[in-house]
């Protein structure tokens, strides 16, 4: 009984967002296709996925490492609609709230600042006081400088890799068939890349190279 309450909430949730994500953006680009053209379909129909993304961070009013990449999708993808052109290039804008981020993750490697050490602190401010002391502890750790990058790196290219995949598909899909597809790539890419986060993190702490307290994104 009890875990059936709790899969209750988790699994409305999911119905929810699949409806916002999915079944309205393809329901709202098909009633208007035909009346308002594809540009003014194409946008109307992101206006469901765009409030459900800034509702739920004003919801959780958390900061972490997804949170954070998720706030600079959505302002990224507001700019992405100033403009004009055809749907094709609308869509390309949009990619481009995901390069620009992928991009931002690896340049900050290869500066030395690794993007993932700012956002795994804020993680760690956000969970205790004494967290965040162990997280600081161990910063000039070669060990967790190491799993750092290397979480940032694999972030970067995972990101630069759903672009190329992405702008392949727009030109090759009919625009209805990539508002369908479109939303479960980028969800396979990030649902992909924090699994990997969390086996990688294990793996480094199951061999002892860092400690509990460091790398929590």
């Amino acid at each position: 009984m009890n875990t059936l309450r709790r899969r209750g909430p988790s699994l409305a949730l999911f119905v929810v967002d699949m409806a916002v994500n999915f079944a309205a953006p393809m329901l709202i680009y098909n009633q208007m296709q035909a009346v308002r053209g594809d540009v003014d379909a194409l946008m109307a129909s992101s206006i469901p996925p765009l409030a459900w993304s800034i509702g739920g961070f004003l919801v959780r009013r958390r900061i972490d490492a997804l949170s954070l990449i998720a706030l600079a999708g959505i302002a990224l993808s507001l700019l992405a609609f100033i403009g004009s052109g055809s749907a094709r290039l609308l869509e390309l804008r949009e990619q481009a709230v995901t390069f620009l981020i992928g991009l931002a993750f690896l340049l900050s490697a290869a500066i030395g600042k690794p993007l993932i050490y700012p956002l795994a602190r804020a993680t760690m401010a956000r969970q205790s006081s004494q967290a965040l002391a162990d997280f600081d502890a161990g910063r000039n750790d070669a060990s967790v400088r190491h799993t750092i990058m290397a979480m940032t790196l694999v972030w970067g290219f995972g990101l630069l890799a759903n672009v190329v995949v992405s702008v392949a598909l727009i030109y090759s899909l009919s625009i209805s068939t990539y508002l369908m597809l479109g939303p479960i790539l980028g969800y396979t890419t990030m649902g992909g890349l924090a699994l990997w986060t969390v086996l990688y993190r294990r793996y480094r702490i199951r061999h002892g190279t860092i400690s509990q307290a460091t790398t929590t994104t």
